[in-house]
This record gives C-alpha cells, structure tokens and sequence, in this order.
C-alpha cells in the first residue's frame, strides 16, 4: 500500500478552491439556489409559461425571462436552426444561431441545463446562412451550459477560415459536460473572454472542407485566443478532443494565462475518422505568436494530460517566448511526444519550457529541448521503457462514456502496472502525489 505524502496547506486550499469550482455545476447548487426554474422542450410553445407541464420552445425565449441564480432545464430532442438570429451584412460577416448576452453573477450564474436524464441536442447542420456562422455565441458573464450537445455549425461558402460551434467573448463561465462536434471549425472557441472553466467536455470529428486557407487548416477541438494581459486564466479540466482536422488544443495568441489539467487528445490532424494528413496535428499547442517574439507572453500550464497517435506533436511548444509548465503528462506514439520549439527576441528558434515528470514512450520521444529545464522525465533518467510497465497501451476506447457525474471513465490504458519502475521516479512540482515522490506520467499509480 502506497502513503500519501503531506501536503501543504496553502496548496490544499488551491485543491480545495479548484474542487468547488467543479462542484458549482453539481444538483445539490441549482437546488440550493433561490432563483426560478423554467423548462424548454423542442415540443414547447414560446407562449407557454415555460413550467414543466407548459414549456417554452427556445433558448431564447428562456434568456428572455432568466435572471442570475435561474435555472433553465432543457428536455430531451432535438433543437434545429436553419438560420441565424440576424442576417449575413457580408459573405465574410459573422452571424448567430443563438446569442446569450445576458449575465448571471457571481455565486448566482444562469443556468442552461439538460434535464437529468436527458439528451438536448442543438443541431445546426442546416443552417443556410452564407457567411460565417457561431452556433452558440456567449457574450454575457456567470453562465454555466451543462449537459448539451452541440453539432453541426456549417461553412456555406469558401471565403472564409471557419465557423465555430461554441463561441466565448463572455468571462466566468462553466461549460460542463458539453459534446461538440462535427462542425466546419473549432468546437469551443474562446475569444477575448476570462475565468471560464470548460469541465468534462468533449469536442471531436470537426473538419472545415471550405476554409479559404485550406481543408482542415483551422478546426480544432477546444481553443482559447485573444485574452488580453492580466485577465484570470481560461481552464481546460477532465476534457477530451479527438478526430479533429486541426489541433486538439490550441492557446495561439492569448496575452492571460491557461492551464490545461486532466485532459487527453489524440488522432488529430487528419480528417476525421481516417489517416489522411489535413492541419497541424498537435494534440495540446500550448501558446506562440504566429511564430514571431511577443514580449507580452505569459506562462501556460498542461498537466496530467494524455496525447497519443496525433498527426504531428503530442506537446507542442509552438514557437512561444517563454518557458510553460507541462508536468505529469504522458505522451505516445507521437512525432514528436514533446516538442518545446520556442522562439527568442532574436526570432531564432531555441528550446522553451519547464518539463518535470513527463513521459514518451513510442513515436519520436522529444525536440528543441536543448536550452529547456527538463529533469526527471522518462528520457532524463534512463529507465528502459516497455509495453510491460504499464497496465496496457491500448488506443481504443479512450472515448468510452464519461462517469455518471461526467468525470472521465478510467481506462487501464497508458497507466502504470503496479511493478513499473517508472513509479516514484518523478520530483515534487507542487501538486499531490501518492508514495515517496510522483510517478511518471499523467496517471499517478493509485491501485485503480
């Protein structure tokens, strides 16, 4: 039996305070609040009074009515837009399928949920709209989207570079167990807003054929731009993005911070479903500037994290001026694992990032660490690596279905076996471990 290591205090607060931010999308909250509950159903009238007996249509129609601390339960089905809620100005104009613009508040966010026990799906796939197109554009603040699916947001035309399923300009928002999919661009894109936390979601099979730099040049799974300096860092936890045309995780341009934990990505840069070459192919793109110096950058973080069999690098440094964290990910079958090209003032291409505890097994294991701080990974130590010290190296059924309150299901696969000798080989980086020291690798060896 292993022994928990002490943690200090001052850390198990920050444990603490990122759990309850989990837990802000749990039952026992919208119970606990004292705001109205209102019920939408695709059956639904917008003359109703939106009760569960009588409910309303459209999202819409429940914006119109909720306030901060309110409740909007949607029922099972499916909810199809053909059009959006303006008209294009431009065949390169940006229109809306849904717009929600009106904020909760802090403690007190509007909640758009799926029922318990329901599937809603909002499918845009038939959306005429000749420009480009966001299925969900957030622009308000303290939403929390729970439990929706959302599918479909096309590109009707070739001048432009992408539609968006989810689109979020708004900041401390909870988007929780959200499937985005099959779309002609990114899944989850978000764009100048701060504080969001994207839980337990997935974004995968998006492709955008009519991009007018390319097929599959910019459809990635989840993508956060564009913050400006000094904003409170975009999260990414429990997510999974895979078969996406592009990158699974992109942070290119963002000025705040963003950390990536719990999350895995693989089989992207193909177009989905198939292995034939489309975009970049990195499975966590963590930062850079279009390849250019930026004295403004600022640190990301990905940890625990998992990318296998994508196109290009498993973690991607992507040319970014300063030094992120990855700690604690597991990279396989990638080419390369890890690849810390980063970029000085010089604009030459040097080595950029802090790795502890990391592991590459399969594909190239790493590049450009030459000028990094890279100890204690499974390259640095000389352990001999095999299929034998792990629980089992399968690549299928990492999109088994999430746990009932949509953590991700645990898999054998990529995990240590219980003689590996890569377990408690890693150092102390200032997250919880079990035994002597952390193991290498996302999944810290915990009997499971």
């Amino acid at each position: 039996m292993r022994t928990a290591k002490f943690v200090p205090r001052a850390l198990l607060l920050s444990v603490v305070t990122a759990c309850t931010i989990a837990m802000v999308g749990s039952p026992a909250s919208a119970s606990a609040a004292a705001g109205n509950v209102y019920y939408v159903a695709p059956n639904g009238n917008d003359g109703a009074a939106g009760t569960q007996a009588a409910p309303w249509a459209s999202i819409a129609r429940a914006q119109a009515a909720a306030t901060a601390g309110d409740t909007v339960y949607f029922r099972g089905g499916t909810y199809a837009y053909t059009r959006a809620n303006s008209a294009c100005a431009s065949r390169t104009a940006r229109v809306d399928a849904i717009t929600l613009n009106k904020s909760g508040s802090s403690g007190n966010p509007i909640r758009y949920w799926a029922h318990p026990g329901d599937k809603p799906v909002f499918d845009f796939s038939r959306m005429t709209d000749n420009c480009r197109i966001k299925g969900f554009n957030v622009t308000g603040s303290w939403i929390h989207l729970k439990g929706l699916d959302v599918t479909g947001v096309p590109q009707n035309n070739n001048l432009n570079a992408e539609s968006w399923g989810i689109w979020v300009s708004g900041s401390n928002n909870i988007f929780e167990q959200i499937n985005t999919h099959h779309h002609m661009g990114t899944g989850l894109f978000i764009n100048g807003g701060s504080g969001n936390l994207v839980l337990n979601s997935d974004s995968h099979d998006n492709y955008d054929l009519r991009s007018s730099d390319g097929p599959g040049e910019n459809a990635d799974g989840f993508g956060s731009h564009y913050t400006p300096a000094g904003r409170a860092a975009n999260v990414f936890r429990g997510c999974r993005a895979w078969w996406n045309a592009d990158d699974g995780f992109d942070l290119i341009s963002t000025y705040s911070p963003v950390t990536i934990e719990h999350s895995w990505a693989w089989r992207n840069g193909y177009v989905p479903g198939t292995t034939t070459p489309s975009g970049n192919g990195a499975g966590f793109k963590a930062g850079g500037y279009g390849g250019d110096y930026d004295a403004g950058a600022v640190k990301h973080t990905v940890r625990f994290s998992v990318a296998f069999l994508n196109k290009a690098a498993g973690f991607y440094a992507n040319h970014h001026p300063v030094a992120n964290d990855f700690f604690n990910n597991t990279g396989y079958g990638n080419h390369p694992n890890f690849n810390m090209r980063g970029v000085d003032s010089s604009g030459a291409a040097v080595g950029r990032g802090n790795l502890r505890n990391n592991l590459a097994y399969t594909g190239t294991p790493t590049s450009y660490l030459s000028g990094t701080n890279a100890a204690y990974n499974s390259w640095n130590l000389g352990v001999p690596l095999s299929d034998a010290q792990f629980q089992s190296v399968s690549t299928s059924g990492w999109d088994a279905p999430r746990q009932t309150d949509g953590s991700l299901p645990v898999l054998p696969h990529l995990r240590l076996a219980a003689n590996s000798a890569l377990i408690d080989r890693g150092t102390g980086v200032g997250l919880p471990f079990s035994g002597s020291a952390p193991d290498l690798g996302a999944f810290e060896n915990d009997g499971r």
